[in-house]
């Protein structure tokens, strides 16, 4: 088999799958729905594996919506923090269900949507979150209604609420603490609802999570208001799954080691820039080496990395959990090539499933 050329994301079948199960034991141990979060995640060339263990999609735009429907199938649900005059028709068109961020957009559109489940996004005004920038519950946040007696009177037009508060959290104890404050402070309007997503952002795939426990309890959640939960899961669905490969072009000494390879943070793994987080490289060794993209951008560096021996020109490096808010936010920054996008298939094969030439690079341009 011919060697790839580097960059390329490579996706691993058999580690998805792991996720996958994981996902179908919490729907099936606790009855709440899991919803691809394409926000997060939207390389279709796996949903074929994907569709089987999930209920379907969630979107944040009219592209991501159409794209859930026409790839992915199944249950279609339709949010975005506003949609325009010119998308809503359309947005129907492929929905089953349509959340909506504010009473001013459902007042403008919940007619058009009558034909179709509608929801709100409800602001729970606390949320997981680390980062001020990533925080759906920040100050002034214009994400979601949280004014109960507003609230209350809308529910003559909605039949369920979607609320986002999870952020990358690990620790089940917080969750429970959280989900029983928004059961406190909501219970009066959840009780008279059909259905309630809790949003993504809980890591309930990750090493060690008490799954168990998550699902007792979004049982008993939906046991108390009557309610079908659901869940968004994004970074939950394929954490550990996809690697970056990368080659190195060039050795500069300047202090430290410096290993230059034919890939870029801010073009191929922007949303750890953006958070100001390195990327997940080797750290087994006594070779250290700062690894470093090739863009003219002074902080374009994806971390510090140690090897067991000298890195050589040449040599390929693996950059782990490279597939979420990562394949997402790809660019052509610099026009430096964008990563092919590859599968690794259950018995180890390798192939691939998408290249980005030049004409790519061209035609996003004008």
């Amino acid at each position: 088999m011919a060697v790839m050329q580097t960059p390329f994301y490579l996706i691993d079948k058999s580690a998805l799958r792991r996720n996958m199960e994981k996902v179908a034991h919490l729907r099936e141990a606790s009855g709440a729905k899991a919803l691809l979060a394409l926000k997060c995640f939207a390389t279709w060339s796996v949903f074929d594996l994907m569709r089987d263990y999930m209920d379907g999609t969630t979107s944040s735009s009219l592209f991501e919506l159409r794209l859930g429907h026409e790839e992915f199938g199944k249950e279609t649900h339709a949010y975005s923090v506003a949609w325009a005059d010119h998308e809503i028709d359309e947005a129907i068109s492929y929905a089953d269900k349509i959340i909506f961020n504010s009473l001013g957009q459902l007042d403008r559109f919940g007619g058009k949507a009558a034909g179709i489940t509608r929801g709100l996004r409800l602001n729970p005004r606390f949320s997981t979150s680390g980062f001020d920038l990533a925080d759906p519950a920040r100050p002034f946040s214009r994400l979601g209604e949280w004014d109960l007696p507003r609230l209350e009177a809308a529910l003559d037009r909605i039949s369920g609420v979607m609320i986002h508060y999870n952020c990358e959290n690990r620790d089940f104890d917080l969750f429970d603490q959280q989900l029983t404050r928004i059961e406190t402070e909501f219970g009066a309007i959840l009780k008279r609802l059909d259905w309630v997503s809790l949003g993504g952002g809980i890591h309930f795939t990750g090493e060690g999570y008490p799954i168990d426990r998550l699902a007792d309890r979004l049982k008993s959640f939906q046991d108390r208001f009557g309610v079908q939960a659901y869940l968004e899961p994004g970074e939950a669905s394929i954490t550990g799954t996809t690697t970056l490969e990368v080659s190195v072009l060039d050795i500069i000494d300047n202090g430290k080691q410096v290993a230059i390879v034919d890939s870029s943070i801010e073009a191929h793994m922007l949303d750890l820039l953006i958070y100001r987080e390195t990327a997940k490289l080797p750290q087994s060794g006594d070779h250290a080496y700062q690894i470093a993209g090739k863009t003219c951008l002074a902080g374009d560096i994806f971390g510090e990395a140690r090897f067991d021996r000298p890195l050589a020109v040449g040599d390929r490096i693996s950059i782990a959990d490279a597939a979420g808010y990562t394949m997402v936010k790809k660019n052509w920054f610099n026009g430096v090539a964008m990563p092919a996008i590859a599968i690794r298939e259950d018995d180890g094969t390798i192939r691939t499933v998408r290249s980005f030439p030049y004409e790519d690079y061209k035609s996003s341009l004008s």
